[in-house]
C-alpha cells in the first residue's frame, strides 16, 4: 500500500512538472537527512505548494541516497513540504526569483520532535530581455524588415544600436566587443569589432546586447558586448531549414560622378542561399550550418571638399564598386557521454573574398582642372578557421557545473592593391601586398556552484595571440606611397585572467558582485628599418570589478544600479605601422605607441511591466582616461592628411535611454527606443610621429545627440505579418568634427505557407533613400566636408522552409 501511495505521488509530480515545463524556469534540489545520525532518508515525500491557496504545484520522492529534484518551477512564493513515516513534517518558505537556473537547498534535516520553518530563496533565469536589465536579446526572425541582410544591417533596427562608418555603436560609443556564441573569433575580431557586414543574418538565431557585462566576460569593450548566437537545433531525429534570398540595391544614381571616371554600380544583385541541418539520436547530436552570401555593392561614394588656410580648395570623389563572396560553415557534434558528462567538438570555416574597383578624381575649386586621378583594384581574401572543444561535467547536485573549453583560431588576411596614379604630366603604377597570419589559443575553465540564496561563478582564462604581418610596397612614378614604411611587424599578446562572481536574491533585493583580475603582456616588434616607428608594447595587472544592486517593488517594478570598470586595448590594426591608401590624400596609419583606455561606468535602470506592455529606462555615465581616437593632421609642405590613432585626454559619455513596448491589439504592436546622450572630449595636445614629428592640438569637444527608433509590427492574419521601422539619428560628435542628422524607413512583410513549414518574405531597407552620412572635420590649417552617397537602399525577396 505504501509503495502504491509513493508511486502515485511520484506520478502526480512528474505529470505536474510536464505541465509547468511550458514555462521553463528553475530546478530545485536538495538532500534529506536524519538530524541525529546524519544518514540519508530515502523515499521521503517532497511536495511544493503555493503560499496563498496551499494548492499542489509539483511533487517527487527522494532517491535511495536521499536526494530530490523539482524541475521547471516558475517564479513565485511557495511552501516546500517534506514528510515520511516516523519523522515530523518539515516546511520551508521558498521564493523563486529570476536570476539563476538552479536552487540547491543543500541538506534538509528531519526529526521526530522539531518542525522548522526557514526562509529559503530560489532564483531562476528568465529568457525575457533585461530581467536583470544588463542585456537585451533580439530574435533575428522577428526582424522582418532586415531578413536576408547581413548581421551589421540587421543590427540597425535594434534598440541602443547605431551604425556609423560601417561600425556598430552602443549609446553613441563604438568601443564594442563582438562575440560569436560567447567567444571572440577571427570573424569578428579579438579586439574591437570587424567583419559584421559580411556575416549573413540567415546564419544567426539571435543577438544579445550586453550593456553591463559581468566579470565572467573579457574586460575589453567599454561600450558593452554584442553576442551573436548561431543557429543550432536539438530536436530529435533529422530536421533542418533551407532558405534562399535574392535582392537588388543601388536602384538609381543618387549623385552623379565627377567627370572622367568609370560608372558607379547600379542595380546591384544579392544572393544568399543557406542550409541548417541537425540530427539527434541517443547520445549524439550532430549539427551543420552553411551560408553563402554574394553581393555587388556601391560600397563607397563619398564626395569631399577640402579647404586650406592658404585658400586652396580641392574637390574629390571616392567611389568604390565592391564584389563580395562570403562563405561560412559551422559544424560539430554534441556527445552526451552519460547523464553527467557532455563533450562538444565543433569547427567553423569562413572565407571572405572582396574585389574593389575604385576611382578617385581630384579637381580644383571650380572643377576646371583635374589634378589627379587615382584608380585602384583591391583583391582581398580573408580566411578563418576555428576549432573548439568544450567539456561539461554536471555534479550530482543540479546546477553545479564545471565547463572546460579550448579554442584555436587561425585568421589569414591576404590583400593586394594595384593603383594607377594619373597626374597632369605622368602616369605611374603603384602596388602593395599585405600578408597577415593570426593564431590564437584560448583556454577557459568555469565553475558554477548554486547556493541557497543565489550562486557563485568562478573561472580562469588563458589566451596567447600572435600576428606576424608583412607589407611589401612597390611604388611607381611620382608615387604617394611611402615604401620605407613597409616591412615585417609582429604582434604578440599574452593574457591570463581569473574571475569570481556572486549572485544573491531575496524577495525584495538582488545583488551581483564580481571581480576580474587580468594580466596583459603585449609586444609589437617593428622592422628595425622602419622610417618612423620603433618596437613598443605595454603590460599591466588590473582589477575589473562589477556590481549590480536591485530592489523589487513588486513583480512588475524593479530598479537596478550598476557599476563596471572595463578596458579598451588597442587592436592590432590600430597599431599597425603601415599607411593604408584607401584614399590617395587622406591616409590612415596605425600607432604602436597606443596604450589601453580604461573606463568606469555607472547606470541606474528601471523596468515597469503591465498587461501586454513594458517600459525600460536607464540613466548612464561613462568616464574614460587615455581616450583612443583618430587624429587627422597635415605636415608642412604637403596637402596630404594623415589620420592616426592617439591616446588623448579624458572623455565622458552621459545619457538616458528608454524602450517602450506595447501590444495595442492582436493586430498591432510597437516598440519605441529613444536614446539621448552628451559626449565630451577634453582639450588635448598630442604628438603625431608619422610621417614626421608634429604637434596637434584640439579644443574641448561637446555635443548633445541621440536617436529614435520606432518598430511597428502588424499581424494581418495568422499567416501574414509585417514590420515598418523608422530611424532618426541626431547630429553627433566624431573625432575633430561633427556628423549631421540622418534618417531612414524600412519595411518588410512575410507570409507563412505549407502549414507553417514554409515562409516567403519581401522587404526594403532605406525605402526613401535618405540615409546619407554628412561630416565636417576640422584640422590645423584645414577643414573638410564630406557626403557619402553609398548604397543603403536594398530590396530583397526570400523563401525559407523548415523540415
Amino acid at each position: 500500500m505504501k509503495i502504491k501511495i509513493l508511486n502515485t505521488i511520484l506520478l502526480l509530480g512528474l505529470l505536474t512538472t510536464q505541465l509547468w515545463a511550458q514555462s521553463k524556469q528553475v530546478t530545485i534540489s536538495g538532500l534529506v537527512k536524519e538530524n541525529k545520525t546524519n544518514t540519508s532518508i530515502p523515499f521521503a515525500n517532497v511536495v511544493l505548494k503555493t503560499v496563498a491557496q496551499k494548492t499542489f504545484v509539483a511533487g517527487t520522492i527522494t532517491t535511495e541516497s536521499g536526494r530530490f529534484k523539482l524541475v521547471n518551477i516558475t517564479s513565485g512564493n511557495y511552501i516546500l513540504e517534506i514528510s515520511t513515516l516516523g519523522y515530523a513534517t518539515h516546511e520551508q518558505e521558498l521564493y523563486v526569483g529570476n536570476l539563476s537556473d538552479y536552487l540547491d537547498l543543500k541538506t534538509i534535516e528531519l526529526s521526530e520532535n522539531i518542525n522548522s520553518l526557514n526562509e529559503v530563496v530560489v532564483t531562476s533565469n528568465s529568457t525575457e530581455i533585461s530581467n536583470k536589465m544588463d542585456k537585451k536579446t533580439f530574435e533575428i526572425a522577428d526582424n522582418i524588415a532586415q531578413s536576408g541582410s547581413s548581421v551589421l544591417q540587421a543590427m540597425q533596427n535594434l534598440p541602443s544600436v547605431t551604425v556609423q562608418d560601417g561600425k556598430v555603436q552602443l549609446r553613441g560609443n563604438d568601443k564594442v566587443m563582438v562575440l560569436i556564441d560567447g567567444k571572440q573569433t577571427g570573424l569578428t575580431g579579438f579586439g574591437s569589432q570587424s567583419g559584421l557586414d559580411n556575416i549573413p543574418a540567415s546564419a544567426i538565431e539571435k543577438i544579445e546586447i550586453i550593456n553591463n557585462p559581468s566579470a565572467k566576460y573579457d574586460a575589453n569593450g567599454n561600450a558593452g558586448i554584442i553576442n551573436i548566437i548561431y543557429k543550432k537545433n536539438k530536436k530529435e531525429g533529422f530536421n533542418g531549414k533551407v532558405g534562399l534570398t535574392s535582392g537588388l540595391g543601388a536602384l538609381w544614381v543618387r549623385k552623379e560622378n565627377l567627370p572622367t571616371i568609370r560608372p558607379q554600380y547600379t542595380m546591384t544583385p544579392k544572393i544568399n542561399p543557406s542550409v541548417s541541418l541537425n540530427y539527434k539520436k541517443n547520445k549524439i547530436n550532430a549539427f551543420f550550418q552553411g551560408d553563402y552570401l554574394y553581393t555587388e555593392t556601391l560600397n563607397k561614394n563619398e564626395f569631399v571638399t577640402r579647404y586650406y588656410d592658404d585658400g586652396d580648395i580641392i574637390n574629390s570623389q571616392l567611389k568604390r564598386n565592391r564584389n563580395t563572396h562570403f562563405t561560412t560553415i559551422k559544424s560539430g557534434i554534441d556527445w552526451n557521454i552519460d547523464d553527467q558528462n557532455t563533450l562538444t567538438v565543433s569547427g567553423l570555416f569562413g572565407s571572405e573574398k572582396i574585389i574593389d574597383r575604385g576611382d578617385q578624381p581630384f579637381f580644383n575649386a571650380d572643377f576646371s582642372e583635374r589634378r589627379r586621378l587615382w584608380q585602384f583594384l583591391e583583391d582581398e581574401l580573408k580566411t578563418t578557421v576555428m576549432a573548439t572543444a568544450a567539456y561539461q561535467h554536471k555534479f550530482k547536485e543540479p546546477g553545479r557545473l564545471l565547463n572546460v573549453g579550448f579554442n584555436y583560431t587561425f585568421h589569414r588576411e591576404d590583400e593586394k592593391y594595384f593603383y594607377d596614379n594619373i597626374l597632369v604630366g605622368s602616369t605611374g603604377t603603384d602596388a602593395f601586398k599585405l600578408l597577415s597570419d593570426e593564431k590564437v589559443y584560448d583556454l577557459n575553465v568555469d565553475y558554477i556552484e548554486p547556493l541557497k540564496n543565489g550562486r557563485i561563478e568562478t573561472g580562469i582564462k588563458f589566451r596567447k595571440r600572435d600576428i606576424p604581418t608583412n607589407m611589401d610596397f612597390k611604388p611607381g612614378q611620382n608615387s604617394v606611397i611611402d615604401a620605407n614604411a613597409g616591412g615585417p611587424a609582429t604582434y604578440k599578446e599574452l593574457i591570463p585572467a581569473v574571475y569570481g562572481n556572486y549572485v544573491f536574491e531575496s524577495l525584495k533585493w538582488e545583488a551581483e558582485l564580481g571581480l576580474r583580475l587580468e594580466y596583459v603582456d603585449l609586444n609589437y616588434e617593428v622592422n628595425p628599418n622602419h622610417n618612423t616607428y620603433k618596437s613598443d608594447g605595454y603590460n599591466y595587472t588590473q582589477p575589473f570589478p562589477n556590481m549590480r544592486l536591485a530592489y523589487k517593488f513588486n513583480d512588475d517594478n524593479k530598479i537596478s544600479l550598476f557599476f563596471n570598470r572595463r578596458v579598451d586595448r588597442p587592436n592590432e590594426v590600430d597599431i599597425r605601422i603601415f599607411p593604408k591608401y584607401d584614399d590617395a590624400e587622406i591616409i590612415k596609419v596605425g600607432n604602436p605607441m597606443l596604450k589601453p583606455q580604461f573606463t568606469n561606468s555607472l547606470e541606474l535602470g528601471y523596468k515597469l511591466n503591465w498587461t501586454k506592455g513594458s517600459l525600460y529606462t536607464a540613466l548612464y555615465h561613462r568616464f574614460a582616461d587615455g581616450t583612443i581616437t583618430r587624429i587627422s593632421s597635415t605636415v608642412p609642405g604637403s596637402d596630404i592628411i594623415y589620420a592616426t590613432f592617439q591616446n588623448v585626454n579624458k572623455s565622458y559619455n552621459s545619457g538616458i535611454e528608454m524602450v517602450l513596448s506595447q501590444e495595442v491589439s492582436p493586430l498591432y504592436s510597437f516598440n519605441i527606443n529613444a536614446n539621448a546622450y552628451r559626449n565630451q572630449i577634453n582639450a588635448f595636445t598630442v604628438e603625431n610621429k608619422y610621417p614626421s614629428s608634429h604637434l596637434f592640438s584640439a579644443e574641448e569637444q561637446v555635443i548633445y545627440s541621440g536617436n529614435v527608433k520606432l518598430n511597428n509590427t502588424f499581424h494581418f492574419t495568422k499567416t501574414v505579418d509585417a514590420q515598418l521601422t523608422a530611424i532618426y539619428l541626431a547630429p553627433d560628435v566624431i573625432p575633430q568634427g561633427k556628423m549631421e542628422s540622418r534618417y531612414s524607413v524600412d519595411f518588410g512583410i512575410k507570409k507563412s505557407v505549407q502549414k507553417g513549414k514554409g515562409e516567403f518574405f519581401l522587404n526594403a531597407t532605406d525605402l526613401l533613400n535618405t540615409m546619407v552620412p554628412k561630416k565636417r572635420i576640422q584640422g590645423d590649417g584645414f577643414y573638410y566636408t564630406s557626403n557619402d552617397y553609398y548604397e543603403t537602399q536594398v530590396i530583397r525577396l526570400g523563401y525559407n522552409y523548415k523540415f
